[in-house]
């Protein structure tokens, strides 16, 4: 990277109206305006960014874009009081990689209201790892203890526990004491999430039930639920006494199939889970847990680790639904001079 150049993972559309993308070499001219210009070390591969990666319109309002809706790395510029340059600091969500250009990029200018200061006890490599996907568990797990779930409440939920907010809420439920229960389609990771905490692995048969019963027999506490549709209203139905279910995902369809009878005759909660618009004071709220006691034991173990030039091939398995734990990219790794990958291949 020059004095005024460096390069992105560039998502465009090609002269026949294809999506393509490059690693692409941009100016500072391009960046979007911004109070703060920071060096991205590193960004991570969230579900959004891989449909990102794609052009999907419910994401990306324009074209070209840059994924990455988190990044980590040094202030290199700032027009405002609160940062100087050198500050290691971080951004997650907020309209990085979605309203403006992300994370997989070495440099990116945001507005100053969107950074956070990297916790001391926080490597930029473990921030990313937690990343989005951390923040969304930590909120969970957060709104749980608000509706007091407590470990001696009973068994908690996690559904696709093997993917990247999953396997961070098995991790932090674990080490909070909880007797968590893990749902996993992917046998090759039950191994995983047994070392992360979960003392029972089930089937997604598990959490699924198509009948019209308005209420199942109450097993969970509390849930963890990142499918959305026919499991999230099981795992509704299925609720102890006052549980909490807590929602941030929707890969299993949009519609919540279920009576009010959860809410009315147990006293279930449902409590959505947004992470992009977190107001400021909760968002420091959170990172201070997560560099503290929630902060989980076996990062290295969800964690894996590739450059720009590797993200064709990992939103291609994240989007086919054959990516476990989370993908870190290292901003640092060497760059190809040029590249173009058709994700329609």
């Amino acid at each position: 990277m020059t004095a005024t150049s460096f390069h992105c993972y560039l998502v465009a559309e090609s002269a026949d109206d294809e999506i393509v993308t490059s690693i692409a070499s941009q100016e500072r001219s391009d960046l979007p305006d911004g109070d703060v210009l920071i060096r991205v070390t590193h960004s991570s591969l969230n579900y959004k960014d891989a449909l990102a990666a794609t052009a999907h319109r419910g994401v990306v309002r324009s074209l070209p874009h840059v994924p990455g809706i988190d990044a980590v790395g040094n202030m290199l510029e700032s027009t405002s009081e609160q940062w100087s340059t050198g500050d290691d600091v971080l951004v997650t969500g907020c309209g990085l990689g979605s309203d403006q250009w992300g994370g997989w990029s070495e440099l990116i200018r945001v507005p100053a209201a969107w950074v956070v200061r990297l916790p001391d006890n926080l490597s930029a490599v473990e921030a990313m790892t937690l990343g989005t996907a951390g923040f969304t568990a930590a909120q969970c797990v957060q709104s749980l203890q608000y509706h007091g779930v407590t470990p001696n409440a009973g068994e908690i939920v996690v559904t696709g526990a093997s993917g990247g907010v999953g396997s961070l809420a098995v991790a932090i439920l674990a080490k909070l004491g909880y007797t968590v229960c893990a749902v996993s389609g992917k046998s090759a990771a039950h191994g995983l999430l047994r070392e992360l905490g979960a003392t029972e692995i089930l089937e997604r048969s598990a959490v699924t039930d198509t009948s019209d019963k308005p209420l199942l027999k109450a097993r969970w506490a509390g849930a963890v639920d990142t499918v959305g549709g026919n499991t999230l209203a099981t795992l509704i139905r299925s609720m102890r006494h006052r549980g909490c279910v807590t929602a941030c995902g929707l890969v299993g369809g949009d519609e919540l199939p279920l009576t009010v009878y959860p809410f009315l005759l147990r006293g279930v909660t449902l409590d959505g889970i947004d992470s992009a618009a977190c107001p400021m004071p909760s968002r420091l709220e959170i990172w201070d847990k997560l560099s503290g006691d929630w902060k989980p034991d076996q990062l290295e173990l969800i964690r894996t680790t590739v450059g720009l030039r590797d993200l064709d091939s990992c939103v291609t398995r994240m989007l086919a639904g054959q990516t476990t734990g989370r993908t870190v990219v290292d901003l640092n790794l060497a760059q190809p001079a040029s590249s173009v990958f058709d994700l329609r291949d």
